[in-house]
């Protein structure tokens, strides 16, 4: 069975995150302790005791999320026997992609977190608080065709476009705040739920062009290897293994779609992957992926139970 590792976005953070591994394996608190002191803030303090609006804040809810899927992959490896190749692919949601590019040994852990912890400062400061905006429109009717069409009457009044391409019957839109809310009454005209999102900016819109600039000076100055395994990146759908490639998809992402479900689709049939493990916090990926590819076998590793359950499966 060809194995895929998917990598979380924000969203899953969660006080207590990481607390379980860490008490678990010296391996995982290793990694912790190399974040924190990357970054010289106490990130897996904040991540174990909260409070949650600090932990959900954008410059820490980003590298907090990839300390936890990479000490996931190192209890893997040091503790569990998973191979380098024992992963066919590799792909991210948004910041997850630096977690699987870090997992597939293309950044180090330390460059991962300065890159994040950047990016998400960098998002925050492209758009000042209350003019940007996110919501998801759900529901049996929603597709990205809805979807679309919702965020071309909202691009009557600003910036508004599809941000996240989730799965069927789970698209967000992002833009200026009046365009989004435009978007959402198309939206229920067109017969979907839609729901506001409580995020602090707009992403993955033309509005963060300031955070790409700012990622593109950090990303050109960063050292990029090929990694291990291709990485399906989110603006394209497709695999890649090179790194200047993957240093201009990276910037690409700020402003850009990501295209969760087309990634999925393509691993699930041109991939040939058949099983697909969620690394890091909670198991929103887990979900997409059963709507997506139901066929395939898609499982979140969270605690030191699942991933030793998951170890034993791979012979």
């Amino acid at each position: 069975m060809s194995l895929a590792l998917v990598f979380p976005g924000q969203g899953s953070q969660a006080v207590g995150m990481g607390a379980e591994l860490a008490d678990a394996f010296p391996t995982a608190r290793e990694v912790f302790q190399e974040v924190d002191e990357a970054l010289s803030q106490h990130l897996f303090r904040l991540m174990r005791e909260g409070p949650i609006e600090e932990l959900t804040l954008t410059e820490n809810a980003q590298p907090a999320l990839m300390a936890v899927s990479l000490a996931t992959m190192a209890v893997l490896r040091s503790e569990l026997g998973l191979q380098s190749g024992a992963a066919a692919f590799v792909a991210g949601h948004s910041l997850g992609e630096y977690s699987a590019l870090a997992a597939a040994e293309a950044l180090t852990t330390a460059e991962t977190a300065r890159l994040l912890k950047l990016r998400g400062q960098a998002m925050q400061r492209a758009v000042p608080v209350g003019e940007g905006a996110m919501a998801s429109l759900i529901g049996p009717r929603t597709d990205i065709a809805l979807a679309e069409s919702a965020a071309r009457e909202g691009s009557r009044l600003g910036v508004c476009v599809v941000a996240n391409d989730n799965n069927s019957g789970n698209v967000v839109i992002s833009g200026a705040k009046a365009a989004v809310d435009a978007a959402i009454e198309a939206a229920k005209a067109l017969g979907a739920r839609a729901i506001p999102l409580n995020v602090s900016a707009p992403f993955h819109c033309p509005l963060m062009q300031p955070a790409a600039d700012e990622m593109a000076a950090a990303l050109a100055g960063a050292a990029i290897r090929a990694p291990k395994a291709p990485v399906v990146a989110n603006v394209t759908a497709r695999p890649t293994l090179d790194p200047d490639v993957i240093r201009r998809l990276l910037v690409e992402q700020v402003t850009g779609r990501v295209r969760w479900r087309e990634s999925v689709e393509w691993l699930a049939t041109e991939g040939g992957a058949t099983r697909f493990a969620e690394i890091g916090s909670g198991k929103v990926l887990t979900g997409m992926i059963k709507r997506i590819a139901p066929e395939a076998e898609a499982m979140a590793l969270n605690t030191p139970a699942d991933l030793d359950a998951f170890a034993k499966t791979l012979g």
